[in-house]
């Protein structure tokens, strides 16, 4: 089973998107902002990163586009509660997997479960 790395400044949220995915992964790591992401995926090399964009210190696109550079294998699922199309493009020019609104994270489970090759979310 894949591992996951959980970035959101929220732990309620790690949580919850933890609670989901439960079944579908043997390892979890957590961060509660961007500017945390290149060292943890650097110690834990995690098969999927579901970061949220909202952070204090280094907001997810600006820390999707980072790890991207140093790591272009990663895959970086973009969760927000800013389900627009701005958000989305700028996931996607960040180097983003996947994008998935807080609103369904649900759909989650689907992108993992199937190993990326579903749709976006």
């Amino acid at each position: 089973m894949p591992s996951m790395l959980i970035v959101d400044d929220n732990p309620q949220v790690r949580r919850l998107v933890r609670g989901i995915t439960n079944d579908l992964s043997d390892e979890f790591f957590e961060c509660e902002d961007g500017d945390e992401v290149l060292a943890a995926f650097g110690r834990h090399v995690p098969d999927w990163i579901v970061m949220d964009v909202e952070m204090a210190r280094m907001d997810g696109i600006e820390a999707t586009k980072i790890l991207m550079a140093a790591h272009p294998a990663a895959k970086v699922i973009i969760m927000t509660k800013h389900n627009d199309t701005i958000t989305r493009l700028a996931a996607v020019a960040a180097g983003a997997y996947a994008f998935c609104g807080k609103d369904d994270l649900l759909l989650l489970r689907t992108l993992i479960a199937d190993d990326g090759k579903s749709a976006n979310c």
